[in-house]
């Protein structure tokens, strides 16, 4: 029962939801473990459109009587389910009910509320209110699934994202291969206590191996004993993230046995970061007892 929460260095682009989606499909795929992957965005989901194609919404059918049984609203995500808890107790059963499956009992998605609108003070206060839901949903969750991945925007308010952030068992931070995110992760490191505890691993999402920041003199250059985590930039992984296609994709990688395959070192790297949120997730657990 852990809580593993990627977040930025910076309000920038750096593959975070994407090497989430990697990973967490990795591990439900290769592991007997039942994830839960929760995004938490307000925009278009990212995380969402790596498993399914997006859906058109239905517009009710009002009739004299109502709205037509048929076309009543059924939103998975935190929207459906803070409409559902207004005043009731948040408990894990009831979280399964507004999760969307990747793998039957392997791997689960909590959409966020997505494509939110800010256009009343009615809509602000009602997202406000669903951003405060998230620390109770990831507790209750992490007591029914095996890992809960978090997917940490910089939408969420502060004071509740450093309540995630407390509370998570890893936190996966993502930094780009820029000089000057690489800099700017190293002042942060100096003022925020939490980058330098063992709770906290180095991922480079959309690496490029070939650039000269790679992450062996990043490693280096941040003083980091530790090999920086990276989940490589993939051509087909990308495609597929934008076509619904992750977990096919992912099963047809577990097929993969040409070594001079170009696809071989992104799995490969895949495969690394998992081990080491495991490993580190075990290391700190075993500190614990």
């Amino acid at each position: 029962m852990s809580v593993i929460t990627f977040f930025n260095n910076e309000n920038v682009e750096t593959g975070k939801t994407l090497s989430l989606a990697a990973i967490a499909t990795y591990m439900a795929i290769e592991h007997n473990n039942r994830i839960l992957a929760i995004s938490t965005t307000d925009k278009k989901d990212r995380l969402g459109n790596c498993f399914w194609e997006e859906e058109k919404k239905l517009k009710k059918n009002l009739g004299i009587f109502g709205p037509n049984a048929n076309t009543l609203d059924t939103e998975k995500g935190i929207r459906g389910l803070g409409k559902m808890f207004r005043s009731n107790k948040i408990t894990p059963e009831i979280i399964t009910n507004y999760t969307k499956v990747v793998f039957k009992d392997r791997l689960e998605v909590l959409l966020g509320n997505q494509d939110a609108r800010y256009d009343t003070d009615a809509m602000r206060s009602e997202n406000l209110r669903l951003f405060d839901l998230y620390p109770n949903v990831i507790e209750a969750a992490s007591h029914y699934y095996d890992r809960v991945f978090v997917d940490l925007d910089y939408n969420i308010p502060k004071a509740t994202r450093d309540d995630i952030l407390k509370s998570s068992d890893i936190v996966v931070l993502n930094i780009s291969q820029r000089l000057s995110s690489l800099r700017e992760f190293l002042q942060n490191k100096e003022e925020n206590p939490l980058l330098k505890t063992p709770k906290t691993l180095l991922l480079i999402g959309r690496y490029d191996k070939y650039s000269k920041y790679n992450s062996k003199n990043i490693s280096r250059f941040l003083k980091e004993k530790n090999h920086i985590l990276t989940i490589p930039y993939n051509t087909l992984y990308f495609e597929a993230a934008e076509e619904a296609g992750v977990p096919d994709l992912f099963l047809r990688f577990k097929k993969l046995y040409d070594q001079e395959d170009r696809n071989v070192f992104f799995i490969n790297e895949v495969k690394r970061a998992t081990d080491n949120i495991i490993y580190r997730l075990q290391e700190i657990q075993a500190n614990l007892v």
